[in-house]
């Protein structure tokens, strides 16, 4: 039996270490949490991603009783900007989350499905989305969702 060993890369930074044009991001990110609408896990979660033009869209996440018919914050952004701006590539995601208690201290990651949704946008416009998860405590820099999801399906997997 042969062993393959997967590595991951991801970066560690606090918020004051970030860009400007990274540091606006995240807050548009904190800023999107408020119009979430999660009446059953009071968990809040925003996204606010940029385009190759410098657009900057936002998502939250919205719940429903019947739980499959929600969405998550990241797929809210980038089903917002592929309807609005369909020939713009998504270049940078950032991601907050809040509970009750405020915003949450470690970074929250997508979740496999919005992950998976990541990489069909990063196939899509053959350009890597890199990904901003914010917490208080410290920012997670990821170059790729590929960082995230190393054994992904993707088009060629098919064949």
């Amino acid at each position: 039996m042969k062993e393959i060993k997967l590595q991951t890369t991801i970066r560690l930074a606090q918020s004051e270490e970030l860009s400007e044009e990274d540091r606006l991001l995240v807050q548009r990110a904190i800023e999107a949490t408020a119009s979430s609408y999660s009446p059953y896990s009071h968990f809040a979660v925003g996204a606010a991603l940029r385009l190759t033009d410098g657009t900057i869209v936002i998502g939250s996440n919205q719940e429903n009783a019947a739980f499959p018919s929600g969405l998550c914050a990241e797929r809210t952004a980038i089903f917002a900007a592929g309807a609005t701006h369909p020939d713009q590539a998504v270049t940078t995601l950032a991601i907050a989350a809040r509970n009750e208690a405020g915003l949450t201290a470690e970074p929250v990651s997508p979740c496999g499905a919005c992950r998976q949704v990541i990489l069909e946008v990063e196939q899509r416009y053959k350009c890597p989305v890199r990904i901003l998860l914010y917490g208080t405590n410290g920012v997670y820099i990821i170059n790729s969702v590929r960082e995230l999801l190393p054994l992904c399906f993707v088009d060629e997997s098919m064949r």
